[in-house]
């Protein structure tokens, strides 16, 4: 949903600036005007994928979410106004994004914004589960309890990522070193090795294709960082379009090693979203719309967007989901269960913790695994290479008869 920035006055005559979601300008306006505001502008908030890059602003992390929904609840839970609330936690977070999106939400509530829409206004901020919470406590007069499962769902997920980015740590580290001390060689090295070579002596093919990549790196950098720039900027454009997304999430399930990885933390995702929505009171139909593209994975989110389709004609959730490929029997046969006994919510949490505990398991193992892998690989690389540079050496010295 877009985000507009305004600039109105009260009934006081009081200035007022601020940020409100809405589905277009005129349904803008028409909220501006249900909260007694009189509009002097508004402007659609666009930031462009370069600007978001080189953004200075701090990034609101999930452990953040969860500290801010527990303390929320608390003071709430204690008969402290929520705008007051929200001004105390805005006045004690170290983060100067969310101390200042903080202020405006209570701002903007003040002004008589309903809670989901001020809070909807920081897209970048909350998640679109976040929001469907907040929407869902908001309209039940249940908010601390929607808090709490906020604060918790936070957490959870945030645990999860931490686990698949320990995974994933280690191998990228040792990459990245085989890959810079590669360039090394290949730009320093090389031209020392070429020096002590004899001049007239036999050079093996290998060889020479390693000396022929040296002196052009070295001498038509430019043309390399080019090409590297144009390849890197023509995958991320393939990938971020539809068809890509598809291909990419369908190729990530099969990575070697980490495809299983991915998937049990897709799951895991997917079941835990799910089982916090139903639980927080939400609609099944939206809480599939919500949890679905929050997933993380498109073929996920088409399998979940099939099964509202399905329950929307009055068929069952889990068929779609076991169609799609995507879910392993257990978990689509544990889905057919709580539908039938009504128990859906709790299945999907268990459904939640096992998968986490698989994630958990593997990160533990996976780097005793791949270790000997990247080390060997590595070796092969940089040992490939050093042999590569010493045969016309060792061919020279054989040839003389030392």
């Amino acid at each position: 949903m877009p985000v507009y920035n305004y600039e109105s006055f009260n009934k006081q005559g009081e200035s007022i600036k601020g940020l409100i979601s809405a589905d277009n300008v005129s349904d803008c306006l028409s909220r501006l005007r249900d909260m007694g505001l009189t509009v002097l502008e508004v402007k659609e908030q666009k930031a462009s994928q370069f600007s978001a890059f080189f953004s200075s602003e701090k990034k609101v992390t999930l452990g953040d979410l969860s500290i801010f929904s527990r303390q929320l609840a608390a003071m709430i839970s204690s008969g402290i106004p929520i705008t007051r609330s929200l001004y105390t936690l805005s006045r004690q977070t170290s983060n100067s994004t969310f101390k200042s999106a903080l202020e405006d939400i209570a701002k903007n509530v003040e002004s008589g914004m309903s809670i989901t829409d001020a809070f909807a206004a920081y897209p970048r901020i909350f998640p679109e589960i976040y929001i469907a919470m907040l929407q869902s406590g908001e309209m039940g007069g249940i908010m601390e309890v929607t808090l709490k499962r906020l604060a918790s769902q936070m957490q959870k997920e945030k645990q999860l990522r931490d686990n698949v980015k320990s995974a994933t740590f280690y191998p990228r580290m040792l990459m990245g070193v085989a890959l810079l001390l590669t360039i090394v060689m290949v730009v320093f090295l090389v031209p020392v090795f070429k020096s002590f070579i004899p001049e007239g002596a036999e050079i093996p093919g290998v060889t020479q294709v390693v000396f022929n990549l040296s002196e052009s790196i070295r001498t038509r950098w430019y043309l390399w960082l080019g090409g590297i720039a144009v390849l890197v900027g023509s995958v991320m454009a393939f990938v971020k379009s539809k068809r890509g997304k598809v291909i990419w999430d369908r190729m990530k399930f099969k990575i070697p090693i980490f495809g299983e990885l991915i998937q049990k933390s897709v799951i895991a995702r997917f079941s835990r979203t799910l089982s916090t929505l139903m639980e927080g009171g939400i609609p099944v139909i939206q809480a599939l719309q919500s949890a679905g593209p929050t997933s993380g994975n498109i073929l996920v989110a088409e399998a979940v967007k099939s099964a509202t389709i399905s329950i929307e004609e009055g068929k069952s959730i889990h068929g779609p989901l076991e169609v799609s490929g995507v879910f392993p029997p257990m978990v689509t046969q544990m889905i057919s269960i709580g539908e039938e006994t009504g128990a859906l919510p709790s299945l999907l949490d268990t459904i939640a913790e096992f998968y986490e505990d698989e994630v958990n398991t593997i990160t533990k193992g996976l780097s005793s695994l791949i270790e000997p892998i990247m080390l060997v690989t590595v070796g092969l690389v940089v040992g490939g290479m050093l042999i590569s540079l010493y045969l016309p050496i060792f061919s020279s010295i054989t040839s003389s008869g030392y």
